[in-house]
């Protein structure tokens, strides 16, 4: 559904604009970059986030509680309302969203349908995605391993919307609500409205690329 003026480059561009995770990150001390990673792997292969031990082994010298709240300040991850344990990192969450993601035999969430489709290829496994279309409530099913989609319902045209805006406070809570699925293709463009500067479209496969594009940097030590 791109046009030559909106390319997987220039969205991930706009993305990195409005949530700069890859330049957040490369402001961190070595330890916290790997705390980071872990709370992601943990969440896609264990199901959970990693508890105080697992944090400790790569945090070394650094103190716990500080350095989970630089990467909560930094919205690196999503801290429980207590502000002292990992909850989420982008893309993944087990805070309850709209998006459940069964992978590694285990029930997660991502934050948005972006987040969705770019499990799978981030961590080379195989997903299926469980949500609804954000206009008409009708249930999504999408099967992938790695990049590849293997089963998309109700049908092939199922896309993604992307309403730009900066993030209020924590992105999760706020611009990733506006990152959804979307039935068909005549239910893309009701929703988007003409309002093509403020609202893309993504097919399921441009996504995909435009997942990766945003998130694999954040597993690349440059």
């Amino acid at each position: 559904m791109l046009n030559q003026q909106n390319t997987i480059a220039t969205a991930i561009a706009r993305l990195n604009s409005q949530l700069p995770l890859k330049a957040r990150q490369r402001q961190l001390p070595t330890s916290l970059i790997a705390a980071h990673r872990l709370v992601l792997r943990s969440l896609v292969g264990k199901g959970r986030a990693p508890n105080v031990d697992e944090l400790h082994s790569v945090l070394g010298d650094e103190e716990l509680v500080s350095a989970l709240q630089r990467l909560g300040a930094d919205d690196l991850v999503v801290l429980d309302k207590a502000g002292s344990a990992p909850v989420g990192a982008y893309p993944v969450t087990i805070e309850k969203t709209p998006h459940r993601i069964s992978v590694n035999g285990h029930h997660i969430y991502a934050m948005c349908a972006l987040d969705a489709v770019s499990v799978a290829p981030l961590f080379a496994a195989e997903v299926q995605i469980d949500s609804v279309c954000h206009v008409s409530g009708t249930p999504i099913l999408i099967r992938m391993r790695k990049s590849a989609i293997l089963d998309v319902q109700p049908g092939d045209d199922v896309s993604i919307g992307i309403r730009w805006q900066m993030p209020s406070g924590v992105a999760a809570h706020s611009m990733c609500m506006e990152m959804v699925f979307l039935k068909d293709r005549q239910t893309a463009l009701t929703w988007q409205a003409g309002e093509t500067e403020y609202k893309s479209l993504f097919t399921l496969a441009e996504a995909i690329e435009f997942g990766k594009g945003f998130f694999l940097p954040l597993f690349e030590d440059n």
